[in-house]
């Protein structure tokens, strides 16, 4: 019984992970898409948004779950990255050097820049990423005398990306709470003086759904965002093109960790419901005559979002049509218009 229930749990995680891979390449494509059709300029811009606002939603209650909050500003941000970056797999590493200044480096390979993507990547978009999140923590702790200091950055080359958290002796400027230093290096990482999660709160199956949800909370921020910084037509346009070119490349990771395999419409209907279960919503088919209907019941991924648009079920356009063409050929894969663009989403896939 225990090792029918060990399989069963090792099956799941490897659904979760897949699912978190799928999501994880949507992201990343999802940026190059921009630097690509709209420029560098609009893409640091957009990167700038998705992580001011994961930053603004996350990092208080993320100090709070993560048992942080007791500590020194400079150490509860950099401990924040590096815990809450471990979870959803990102290789990260922290360096104490005192109560006011903490290191926080992110070494090759890096995780947001998987693979050949980080040749696409311009210094102007990882910078976006520092100013919208790193730069602000000081002001999110009620502290504005904390600021970042970035000393390398991968995409320029180095050999990763790294900086320190430090508590100066006065406010800072909006200017000064993100600085550059390419002359100092971080320390080397001991992983024995590394803060580590109380494995009695965080047990395996929480840190494999943590880890899933980790990539999946990137694309429930960026498809709003792209929304109100582009306009629904040219968002929807780069929304469904990204996904559709991830789902292609993807779809025989995925269907392997799903257990399912190419075919025809039949064995796609399939492939959804086992994909949708993996991100925990629920689905119901029905056939007639070589056509499947599919009826997505919810898609908690966007449940909670205030400014939802219809134009974010573009992300699912895109992949479930990229998916489609990974299947088999000539799988259709169609969207029935629903008030408001909210679940259920009826699906017909011939």
């Amino acid at each position: 019984m225990t090792a029918a229930t060990d399989a069963a749990e090792e099956a799941q995680w490897k659904r979760w992970r897949a699912v978190a891979d799928l999501y994880h390449a949507y992201f990343t494509g999802l940026i190059l898409t921009v630097v690509t059709r709209r420029g560098t300029a609009d893409a640091a811009e957009f990167v700038f948004r998705v992580f001011r606002r994961q930053q603004q939603e996350r990092f208080l209650p993320g100090l709070e779950k993560l048992g942080l909050s007791h500590l020194p500003p400079a150490v509860a941000a950099a401990q924040y990255h590096y815990l809450s970056n471990w979870i959803g797999g990102v290789h990260v590493e922290y360096m104490y050097e005192s109560d006011r200044k903490a290191w926080i480096r992110y070494p090759p390979p890096r995780w947001i820049w998987k693979g050949t993507a980080i040749c696409g990547v311009p210094g102007e978009v990882s910078r976006a990423m520092l100013r919208g999140w790193h730069a602000n923590n000081g002001v999110a702790l009620g502290d504005t005398r904390l600021g970042f200091v970035c000393t390398k950055q991968s995409v320029d080359g180095q050999d990763g990306l790294e900086g320190y958290y430090y508590q100066y002796d006065h406010p800072l400027e909006l200017d000064q709470r993100l600085v550059f230093a390419r002359h100092l290096e971080a320390p080397l990482f001991d992983a024995k003086s590394a803060p580590a999660l109380p494995v009695s709160s965080w047990p395996k199956p929480r840190l494999e759904k943590a880890y899933r949800n980790y990539a999946m909370e990137y694309v429930r921020t960026a498809a709003p965002v792209m929304v109100q910084l582009f306009g629904p037509e040219d968002a929807g346009y780069l929304l469904h093109l990204t996904g559709k070119l991830i789902g292609m490349q993807y779809f025989d990771e995925v269907a392997a960790a799903l257990s399912m395999s190419r075919g025809g419409a039949s064995e796609f209907a399939a492939f959804l419901n086992a994909l949708i279960a993996a991100q925990d919503d629920s689905a119901e088919t029905t056939a007639s005559e070589g056509t499947f209907e599919f009826r997505q019941q919810s898609w908690k991924l966007m449940d909670d979002v205030a400014d939802y648009h219809r134009a974010c079920t573009k992300v699912l356009e895109g992949l479930f049509e990229g998916l489609a063409a990974g299947c088999g050929r000539h799988i259709g894969v169609h969207l029935r218009p629903t008030a408001g663009g909210r679940p259920p989403l009826v699906w017909t896939i011939e």
